[in-house]
């Protein structure tokens, strides 16, 4: 019986970081990387996710899919994430990972199954992940939104190989760049990616790729919303 692996986002107010850590830990999840993120959502969807603009914590674990009903149950009843301003938790599959020991470390206190490379399809939503150059997620924002996107979290973090990556893509990039997290509906996958490449400033240098999101906690209302349109 298969168990894979998925990376686990968790994007939520800086004040309950260590609240979502030690249940992470209680359940032997190691989370790897935190850092911090801006909100950039529009009032309307400010008011649906409850994710005002200030400072979130974004948090990044490796976990399979066995731990993941577990946690996913967890952070309903004892994080209460479907209330608007808790935050959003969603998980990727991860189809490969670089070196053993890495991957023991991530691992821990999982038993995990190593499966061979694929792409999943037919999944709801889409996590979009936008790299650019330091200053430009207004215009980056504005053309997501403009095809349905409600919002989105920014991370600021530097390039390497730059000189490299600029002669190969044919733009001036910067090290100072900013990846932009925007969770959207598959069914608006295509036609946002299409708005940021040609509606984000030029300069900005604008990368965008997609990953299948396979389940989330913390957007009910987004999917109740959905069922209401269909």
């Amino acid at each position: 019986m298969t168990n894979p692996l998925y990376w686990l986002v968790t994007i939520t107010d800086r004040r309950s970081t260590d609240a979502f850590l030690a249940l992470y830990e209680s359940y032997g999840v190691r989370v790897s990387l935190r850092t911090v993120g801006a909100g950039t959502a529009v009032q309307e969807m400010l008011a649906t996710l409850g994710l005002e603009k200030s400072e979130k914590a974004v948090l990044f674990a490796i976990i399979t899919a066995d731990t993941w009903p577990k946690i996913q149950k967890a952070l309903r009843r004892q994080m209460r994430i479907d209330v608007p301003g808790t935050g959003i938790a969603f998980i990727i599959p991860v189809s490969s990972m670089g070196g053993k020991r890495a991957l023991q470390f991530l691992t821990e206190h999982q038993t995990f199954t190593r499966m061979e490379e694929s792409t999943l399809k037919d999944t709801r939503y889409e996590l979009l992940l936008v790299i650019a150059n330091q200053g430009y997620t207004g215009s980056i924002m504005d053309a997501a939104r403009a095809e349905g996107a409600g919002g989105g979290t920014v991370l600021h973090a530097k390039g390497t190989g730059m000189e490299g990556a600029a002669r190969f893509l044919g733009v001036d990039l910067v090290n100072e760049k900013e990846m932009v997290f925007i969770v959207a509906r598959s069914s608006e996958k295509n036609q946002i990616m299409k708005a940021i490449m040609a509606g984000a400033d030029p300069k900005a240098g604008a990368i965008v790729f997609s990953l299948p999101v396979t389940d989330t906690a913390g957007l009910r209302l987004l999917d109740e919303d959905e069922t209401e349109v269909v």
